[in-house]
């Protein structure tokens, strides 16, 4: 019998269970397995690995305190004492105001052309490259009755919103005319979000003395390029009684009639 079963083999699961290792047997019911023994395994810390409580001593934590209060203030003067003797710095805005750098990125400012002719075409080229969309331009037709700027367009429209502005001079670079620049003016300060929006009368340069209010004809003879290259000095006779035919209550007629007479404009070629 033992040689007819040599060469078989055992059925699956049977004749192999005494090579295989010994399952651990389950704790009994209410029992908790017993943990590994080892060094520092399932051992309560002991008086030795505590952590030692520091001694609370009441009379130097007293002292100690007593001593910051004393010397607390005068830590606090010690900035006022280091500063003391340094040269003072304090302006007294605005009564007193610093003088800025001639190059200042301040209020923006629409210029004109010496015989009072503004200078903006309403070419737009600022706003498109103004990075915060702080500007607005509306272009407008020159006709003859009411020419404000040389050539065929002029800005009807001009706002500049400065609680977008970051006066990164951008919008000036862009200026084919020199149109718009920057004063040295800081003081833009606001009561409203509306009152931050200049509109172009507020930009607008100033009629100076010799100059003619614009509308008013260009100079006869001249292009609006002899305009940009300079060649236009003041204004003519000619454009003087113009005004003074259609606004003769004009303010700028009497210092532009002297400057025309006295031959500081740009006379007829």
């Amino acid at each position: 019998m033992a040689e007819q079963g040599k060469g078989k083999k055992p059925a699956p699961g049977k004749g192999r269970g005494q090579d295989r290792p010994a399952q651990p047997k389950r704790p009994a019911a209410g029992r908790t397995p017993a943990r590994a023994t080892g060094t520092g395994a399932g051992r309560t810390p002991t008086k030795a690995t505590r952590p030692r409580a520091e001694k609370f001593d009441v009379d130097s934590d007293v002292e100690k305190s007593g001593l910051a209060q004393f010397f607390a203030p005068v830590a606090g003067f010690g900035v006022t004492m280091s500063t003391l003797f340094r040269p003072v710095v304090t302006e007294q805005y605005p009564f007193e105001k610093k003088p800025t750098a001639p190059r200042y990125h301040g209020r923006h400012q629409l210029n004109r052309h010496p015989d009072g002719l503004e200078k903006c075409i309403g070419c737009e080229l600022c706003a498109w490259a103004c990075p915060a969309d702080a500007i607005y331009v509306e272009a407008g037709n020159n006709t003859p009755e009411a020419q404000y700027s040389p050539g065929e367009r002029y800005g009807k429209v001009y706002q500049i919103n400065y609680l977008r502005c970051i006066f990164c001079g951008l919008c000036i670079e862009a200026c084919p005319t020199r149109a718009l620049t920057m004063t040295n003016d800081f003081e833009l300060a606001g009561t409203t979000r509306e009152k931050m929006i200049f509109e172009k009368d507020t930009l607008l340069a100033p009629i100076r003395s010799g100059m003619l209010a614009a509308p008013h004809p260009m100079v006869s003879g001249l292009s609006d390029g002899d305009y940009y290259r300079g060649d236009v000095t003041g204004p003519t006779t000619a454009q003087v009684a113009w005004v003074e035919e259609r606004r003769p209550d004009d303010e700028s007629l009497s210092s532009a009639a002297a400057a025309a007479t006295r031959g500081t404009g740009g006379d007829e070629k």
